[in-house]
């Protein structure tokens, strides 16, 4: 898939290729000093120039100049005309949710995060929103889904853990000819992978605390949009509510973001060497990738991405699985991903601890499924790393 080319908001977003957009897109040298790094503006206020009269800028919930160059930033990344922050990703999906499904109904991927999961099943559902979890690589179960009331579907894609890949851009058809509106949570990718808007969907989401940072030391989300009203609505909700990073995150997730295009090479190419090693392991049952041929799949996700992360999830016996994550040196046991470490976690018992057994075991998440965020090491550690790990003597 070519690389689209996006409006960019933001003053000087500069026009570019992807590579040049990490770099440039939403900043300009500060104007007082010439500062070629935006600038930390860590206020809460601004001093106005008389009654009704300011610069631009009035309170730091409504305003702040660190955050509008982190949100033009990811936008033009994603091809998007709006880009609108939060304080985590489940910060940004609530807003959505909020914002445009209010005493309706949403279709979710049902193998998502075990957060989100928890939000629409035991948040939402008080606030009057129902949803329903289906399988969206069945797009006749997603359609056979929809009511009247249905306002947003959501995917997970890839999907976590199980790495799942729904059809973006069927899926936008049909959500387009009933009159509702796709979010797309391209966590797991990145936009440096996929680019949800340039497929159909109305939505790109992002938790920026993953490979949009990509250094494990900031919380974040945003939702990418080009529709000028929902983006006006989404703002509206957000100043309303208050889920808004502050100037230090912004600032991180923009210094985060100047290299997403440098790291996503090497996640990518590590998430496949580490992908072929546990293929090959005969401890290891099955490995979930979409980079691999074997994977279900594949070919979807070879034309809906340009590349397939460094996330991957693989399934061994319960005792294996325990005794490999408490063994291994380089992969750090963590909950979350995307950074430059590597990090390995069960699913079961972390992330998705939140999930009905049931719910669980029916997917496939089992106490031997095993994650990976496979970091921007040298691969050939990383292997050896795992292969002590699995060894049983």
């Amino acid at each position: 898939m070519s690389d689209p080319s996006p409006r960019e908001p933001g003053s000087n977003s500069g026009a570019g290729r992807f590579d040049t957009l990490c770099v440039h897109a939403g900043q300009s040298p500060e104007p007082v000093t010439g500062a070629i790094t935006t600038p930390i503006f860590q206020t809460s206020t601004y001093v106005q120039d008389g009654i009704g009269r300011h610069r631009g800028y009035e309170y730091a919930r409504l305003q702040n100049p660190t955050r509008e160059a982190s949100e033009a930033n990811i936008a033009a990344l994603e091809g998007g005309r709006h880009g609108i922050a939060f304080s985590s990703g489940l910060a940004a999906i609530e807003c959505l949710a909020k914002a445009v499904a209010a005493g309706g109904h949403i279709i979710s991927e049902e193998n998502t995060y075990g957060g989100t999961t928890r939000m629409f099943t035991q948040v939402l559902a008080r606030l009057g929103i129902d949803v329903t979890l289906v399988d969206t690589r069945d797009l006749a179960a997603v359609e056979s889904a929809i009511r009247p009331q249905t306002r947003l579907i959501h995917l997970e894609t890839p999907s976590n853990p199980l790495m799942r890949i729904a059809d973006i851009e069927a899926i936008a058809g049909v959500a387009r000819a009933r009159g509702v509106l796709l979010c797309v949570d391209s966590t797991f990718a990145s936009p440096s992978n996929q680019r949800p808007l340039a497929l159909g969907a109305d939505v790109a989401m992002h938790s920026t605390t993953k490979y949009l940072s990509g250094h494990s030391d900031v919380l974040g989300g945003i939702l990418v949009v080009n529709d000028d009203s929902l983006a006006e609505e989404l703002h509206f909700v957000r100043k309303s509510t208050g889920p808004l990073p502050g100037p230090m995150d912004s600032w991180l997730t923009l210094r985060g973001t100047r290299t997403l295009h440098l790291r996503m090479e090497r996640h990518n190419r590590n998430g496949m060497l580490i992908a072929e090693f546990l293929q090959s392991h005969p401890a290891v049952r099955a490995v979930h990738y979409p980079g691999l041929p074997a994977h279900p799949r594949h070919d979807l996700a070879r034309l809906q991405m340009t590349g397939f992360s460094g996330m991957l999830s693989a399934e061994l016996s319960q005792a294996d699985a325990r005794r490999m994550v408490e063994r291994t040196r380089l992969f750090r046991l963590a909950e979350s991903l995307g950074g430059v470490e590597s990090m390995i976690s069960i699913p079961s018992v972390m992330t998705h601890a939140s999930v009905p057994e049931e719910a669980r075991l029916r997917m496939g998440i089992t106490n031997g499924l095993v994650r990976f965020s496979v970091g921007i090491e040298d691969g050939r550690d990383l292997v050896e790393d795992l292969e002590q790990a699995l060894r049983t003597s």
